[in-house]
């Protein structure tokens, strides 16, 4: 799989220059008219990961892979995306408008933690689709983007970072669920936070070289210094998973990217995801995907 498409690169690719105050900069954020990529010109955008965040305001009907899963849009959709996970979208119609942002952790830096929003965050929900109503009042946040960034005010990357922060917030508020994230345990809080960082840390798998070290609970506990049993606890309270549900779910979301996005073969997937023996991988994908590896492959599902 291609390496992470950098802030540079982005510059290069879209707008053919890259702005002098790029590598000056502590953080980077800049935001964009969506109308100027896309139409009959417009160049099909490559399934890959960014080293960069990325808020997409897309309007009309779209198709976005993200990860492993693909998500037909009708009319409108909020995408989040996060330096870990590749994803691309592909228009369905030739009518797209919209705006998107891309910044860099670094920009929040002493503002916070970007990456422990459940929108940024593994196993998150990334992808909001919208109604009208909600439209309106989202156009209107990326619109104050574009008015801040252009003008001339010494403090407008403040305003710009609460801008962030409401497009966040504005999407959190439309998940009808009850997160469990401000109401358990500080104690469980940091030891599902780490165990989630840790586990992130492996992924992506991005040449038939790199193999995950740790893939059972017992490993995970023991890099965290603590007991398997506390983790579990942990993890359950905060989560409602336990430790082997997580790890599980992670990988095989990996296995599908490297599957649908690779041209590696079945074994060297499965030596990279931690299985030694074939045959148990081929075992762990049908039981988590109720096919084998190679139908998933083929598509034939």
């Amino acid at each position: 799989m291609d390496k992470a498409q950098s802030v540079e690169e982005f510059y290069r690719t879209k707008l053919k220059t890259i702005p002098d105050n790029l590598r000056k900069e502590l953080g980077h954020f800049n935001v964009f008219s969506l109308d100027e990529y896309v139409g009959k010109k417009a160049k099909p955008i490559p399934y890959s990961r960014k080293s960069y965040y990325k808020i997409s305001l897309m309007i009309g009907p779209n198709r976005i892979h993200y990860a492993d899963k693909i998500v037909e849009i009708e009319k409108q959709a909020l995408l989040f995306a996060n330096p870990h996970i590749p994803y691309n979208w592909e228009p369905l119609s030739e009518e797209q408008s919209g705006f998107f942002c891309i910044f860099t952790e670094s920009f929040f830096e002493h503002f916070g933690s970007i990456k422990e929003y459940p929108v940024f965050r593994p196993g998150g929900e990334p992808i909001f689709e919208i109604s009208d109503q909600q439209l309106a009042d989202i156009e209107k946040i990326f619109i104050r983007m574009l008015d801040e960034i252009a003008s001339q005010y010494v403090y407008k990357y403040d305003i710009l970072r609460n801008l962030v922060f409401e497009l966040i917030h504005s999407a959190q508020k439309m998940q009808a669920v009850t997160n469990a994230l401000y109401s358990n345990s500080n104690a469980a809080m940091r030891v599902s936070s780490l165990f989630l960082e840790l586990l992130e840390r492996q992924f992506p798998i991005e040449s038939p070289t790199q193999k995950i070290r740790y893939r059972s609970a017992i490993a995970f506990a023991e890099q965290l210094s603590i007991h398997v049993n506390h983790l579990n606890r942990s993890l359950k309270e905060v989560t409602g998973k336990t430790t082997s549900q997580l790890i599980a779910e992670r990988v095989i979301q990996e296995a599908r990217v490297l599957l649908k996005h690779t041209d590696w073969n079945v074994s060297e997937v499965a030596w990279c995801l931690g299985f030694e023996d074939l045959s148990n991988f081929i075992n762990f994908f049908k039981k988590n995907s109720g096919i084998t590896p190679a139908t998933f492959r083929k598509g034939d599902i």
